[in-house]
């Protein structure tokens, strides 16, 4: 949350107060000012979908009463997959595996293209990332706004009830050391599933990716991992989110208070 929480406040045009709930957890009641909030941002998450536990059961129907307020909600990752299977539609286990650091060529849809969302992004770019579930089928009300050869939905609009809710598959909030910290905690599952051959070879991306942080100007590291501005610079990475603060959440407040 931390994460999410620093993204939102630099991308703000105003002043924003935060509070972070967690819905997951057993015994998660829902705020009696729900329904005075101006949006909901999601973060990404471990669980999986579409199994049935109450913990998932919660933050679905939690969406879903989101929905019926109207509240503009956004997020990443496990935030899509919430959005779409709240409004009807389905998610499963990616048979093409897990995406792991880096997204590439996620590529607009024509949708996509003409969605205030994407204002000011190239209509193909590479984002941050770590998956295993994908969105498959969406419901009516919902839009697949991007795409890439591993997730056929990588960004997603779904209106649903009285509300819309923007979320991408990707993380705008990661930055190369949440990249590199995630990379060296998963190490035995990525070599398995065939990352890194072994041990050494992941240490070294890791190290890499780190160094790249510290350094973000080494033209040889920014080479070598393959990355450009649309992962490097902040305000290129986080240009959904500001579009979502600046189109829906302000405008939902400044609708509220007329």
């Amino acid at each position: 949350s931390d994460l999410y929480v620093s993204m939102l406040q630099k991308q703000s045009p105003v002043s924003t107060d935060i509070s972070v709930i967690f819905p997951a957890d057993e015994g998660f009641i829902v705020p009696d000012d729900l329904s005075s909030f101006h949006g909901v941002a999601w973060t990404g998450s471990s669980l999986t979908i579409h199994k049935n536990e109450d913990r998932v059961q919660r933050q679905i129907q939690l969406a879903r009463d989101i929905f019926d307020l109207g509240i503009p909600q956004f997020g990443s990752c496990w935030a899509l997959q919430v959005a779409v299977v709240a409004a009807g539609g389905v998610c499963a286990k990616n048979p093409r595996g897990r995406e792991m650091a880096i997204s590439r060529k996620i590529s607009l849809t024509p949708e996509g293209r003409g969605h205030p969302m994407f204002q000011g992004k190239s209509s193909v770019f590479d984002a941050f990332t770590s998956h295993d579930d994908e969105a498959t089928h969406v419901s009516i009300g919902g839009v697949i706004l991007a795409g890439n050869n591993h997730s056929m939905c990588q960004a997603v609009c779904v209106d649903h009830g009285k509300g819309s809710f923007w979320a991408v598959q990707y993380h705008p909030e990661y930055d190369l050391h949440e990249v590199a910290r995630l990379t060296a905690v998963r190490t035995p599952m990525l070599i398995e599933q065939g990352f890194f051959k072994g041990p050494e070879d992941a240490a070294s991306y890791v190290q890499m990716l780190e160094e790249l942080h510290r350094q973000p100007d080494r033209k040889d590291l920014r080479w070598m991992v393959g990355v450009d501005d649309d992962v490097m610079n902040e305000r290129v990475r986080c240009a959904e989110v500001r579009n979502w603060l600046e189109g829906q959440a302000l405008q939902y407040k400044v609708a509220s208070l007329a």
